[in-house]
């Protein structure tokens, strides 16, 4: 899990510097239905990024909710979503 989190911190870096280094670039017409915006390049990145972590949170918070209710209320030691573990008697 923590190779995850060191793939992600080096891929929002990146992600910074290649849009840190196009700010000089000509500024971007975004286009959608009816709607028509002009900004940088840079914001416009930014914003997609942004709106991807979003929407990523947006499906993820309620399965780890969900989760989080069912594993409350199981009894101690059973696995979620399973019978109880069965200890043998001498082990711990």
């Amino acid at each position: 899990m923590q190779f995850f989190y060191w793939l992600v911190f080096l891929m929002a870096i990146g992600i910074a510097i290649f849009a840190v280094q196009n700010s000089s670039a000509q500024p971007v017409v975004v286009k959608f239905l009816i709607w028509k915006f002009e900004t940088s390049l840079v914001y416009t990145i930014l914003g997609s990024i942004l709106s991807g972590i979003l929407l990523s949170l947006l499906f993820w918070i309620p399965k780890v909710v969900r989760t989080s209710f069912q594993k409350g209320k199981q009894p101690p030691g059973t696995p979620l979503g399973g019978p109880p573990l069965k200890v043998e008697e001498g082990r711990e």
